[in-house]
């Protein structure tokens, strides 16, 4: 990317585009309530204003703003919410503490200090300069090291906050990006995204499942996707409640199994349930034969070949898999036809990658089915419509099992196994014994509680018993998109997905952005393959560069302190602690080496000692 060419005006405007997204601009100690005319009230006079929780960033449960004098004093629950049914937790209520904190910063500040000195000498500045100093810095940073020398990192504040890893990456054409997906819902993401359909992870938690599991997370107090109120009535008019975490949460102590797991040990617990699914024969086998690569033979005698695919934002990368393939077999073969053994016709026959069609099937919308039947769904949820199971037509067999001998295209013979037979043996080695000894929980807890799960209570129905809740905790663990990964499998092969109570997935659709400079920015091109190359952190992770959706934090950080592969000179954080995310000692020692850090935040704290500019939260968020 070539010159930022932006003026200070510009660039202040641009600035506010963002700021007006967030629809406040409050002077000091006034109410985030008193923006809205309806909330203006006479002296002496109480108003209640209807708004939305955003105490734990996610869930934004119903509340009533209790205004007095300007000045909102306190936030009730509001009982019209469905999802949050009047309840308003310690968080909720306690957020008021930061609307009206004695250290809230309104206005610009500017260090007068060397870095590294206890007193920072902090001192007011216009907006003009604070503006006109980041425009000139970040574009005197892109002149000398490149776009790529600037990174951005910021909290979950949604749109206030997300232009330091979104929109300014496009501004100034730089990959490096530390966001806080990459512990929070970014594994999931990822790892859906590899198995099944991106953000296959959401679990409709309203449709009340029989089986209630929650895993790694405590949704009665804070989170989002159906938590707090939702989960308490959902855990208490479950036919079984479970709980997987290493602590006993509020709502675990109803739970009635409760698996406290060794941290970090939730992928060998994800295999030891996928061991109890298939050794009981629990698993839906149209389900693996049809809608997942389970039947794909393996040819360990042939290079890595295939096709190219799209990655997230620019470019193409190449897949290539030792899965045999129709151009394995013949010299004009399709590379995206994967070849199956047809236990019924007694024939190769193929999957489609590119139409996602088996041969000779044609697509056609389902009619039969039926609606869902979910009991205790409360006014405002649906049952939803639920398709009959399609079976496959022409109709086929494919093979989960067995070994078969095929002739390549270069005369040679080789045996081909299905990936089941690969994937059911490396799921035998997480029995529950093995995986008590990783976990510490009993192996007849982690049997009893996988069977409860697995078995269908009432199979009319045609699907699993719910999905399983499963949040940030699994994600900060260093083999997180694997356990992940793990969790999106069993929950399909369990009859879980996209049914009412399991894991429906993100809603689909086009939608038009127009909040400002958030996560995008409107109209300014997206940087290139070639940038997106330059990731921090690609070398070691190859797969950021397939998935485009951050830098690795720790490579930065890494990359700020040595220099290594390419300097990395200015940075901008907002609505969040940088200390938070990786190695926070090496961050406070690399911290100072930038020549430029834009902290936005509402509340000094000790972070900013090394910061150069600080604008208040309130103004720009």
């Amino acid at each position: 990317m070539g010159k930022l060419n932006m003026t200070r005006r510009a660039f202040t405007k641009l600035a506010a585009v963002t700021a007006a997204a967030a629809a406040v601009v409050a002077p000091a100690g006034a109410a985030l309530a008193e923006s809205s005319s309806a909330t203006q009230s006479k002296a002496g006079e109480t108003k209640r204003v209807r708004s939305c929780c955003r105490g734990c960033g996610k869930m934004e449960c119903g509340v009533w703003v209790i205004v007095e004098n300007g000045r909102a004093i306190r936030t009730e629950g509001d009982e019209s919410a469905f999802h949050s049914m009047g309840n308003h937790c310690g968080k909720g209520q306690a957020s008021l503490q930061a609307a009206y904190h004695p250290d809230r910063l309104y206005h610009p500040m500017k260090r007068t200090n060397a870095r590294g000195e206890d007193d920072p000498g902090w001192v007011r500045i216009s907006w003009d300069e604070a503006m006109s100093t980041i425009a000139e810095k970040l574009q005197e940073t892109m002149d000398r090291y490149g776009g790529e020398s600037i990174f951005g990192m910021s909290g979950t504040s949604r749109i206030w906050g997300m232009f330091a890893y979104g929109a300014l990456g496009q501004l100034v054409g730089s990959p490096n990006m530390c966001i806080p997906w990459q512990v929070c819902k970014g594994p999931r993401f990822f790892a859906t995204a590899l198995n099944s359909m991106m953000q296959a992870s959401w679990m409709e938690t309203v449709g009340r499942p029989k089986v209630y599991t929650s895993w790694g997370t405590g949704p009665e107090l804070s989170n989002y996707d159906d938590a707090c109120r939702t989960v308490v009535d959902v855990a208490e008019k479950a036919d079984t409640h479970i709980v997987v975490d290493p602590r006993m949460t509020n709502l675990g102590k109803e739970a009635d199994i409760w698996l406290n797991l060794r941290p970090g040990t939730d992928g060998a617990m994800a295999m030891g349930w996928l061991n109890v699914l298939i050794n009981n024969d629990l698993y839906d086998d149209l389900f693996a034969k049809k809608w997942t690569d389970a039947p794909f033979l393996v040819c360990n005698d042939v290079e890595p070949s295939g096709y190219e695919v799209y990655r997230f934002t620019s470019g193409k990368c190449q897949i290539k898999t030792r899965l045999l393939k129709e151009s394995d077999l013949k010299e004009d073969g399709d590379p995206h036809k994967f070849m199956v053994w047809d236990n019924l016709n007694n024939r190769m026959t193929y999957f489609d990658a590119d139409s996602g069609l088996w041969e000779g099937e044609t697509w056609s919308k389902p009619t039969a089915g039926h609606e869902g039947m979910q009991e205790h769904l409360v006014p405002g949820v649906s049952q939803g419509w639920v398709p009959d199971p399609t079976p496959f037509d022409p109709a086929i067999d494919p093979a989960l099992y067995g070994e078969f001998e095929v002739e390549l295209k270069d005369g040679r013979k080789s045996k081909v196994k299905p990936v089941w037979e690969y994937f059911t043996a490396r799921v035998a080695e997480y029995t529950p014994e093995k995986v008590s000894e990783i976990t510490g929980v009993p192996a007849e807890s982690i049997e009893r509680a996988a069977k409860i799960h697995a078995t269908r209570i009432d199979p009319s129905t045609g699907y699993g018993n719910g999905g399983v809740q499963y949040q940030l905790a699994i994600e900060h663990s260093c083999n997180a998109i694997a356990m992940c990964r793990a969790m999106d499998t069993y929950i399909g092969l369990s009859g879980n997905w996209d049914v009412p109570a399991g894991h429906r997935g993100g809603t689909q659709g086009e939608f038009i952005f127009k909040a400002g400079l958030g996560a995008v920015a409107p109209g300014i091109p997206n940087i290139s393959a070639e940038e997106f190359n330059k990731t921090l952190g690609i070398e070691d992770y190859p797969l950021l560069g397939w998935w485009q959706g951050w830098a690795d934090d720790a490579s930065v950080w890494k990359a700020i302190e040595t220099g290594d592969p390419y300097p990395v000179k200015a940075g901008w954080c907002s609505t969040g602690d940088f200390m938070c995310m990786s190695n926070s000692l090496q961050k406070w020692k690399a911290f100072p080496q930038p020549g430029l850090l834009r902290v936005r935040g509402p509340v000094e704290d000790a972070d900013r000692r090394h910061g150069g500019h600080s604008a208040s939260r309130a103004a720009l968020a």
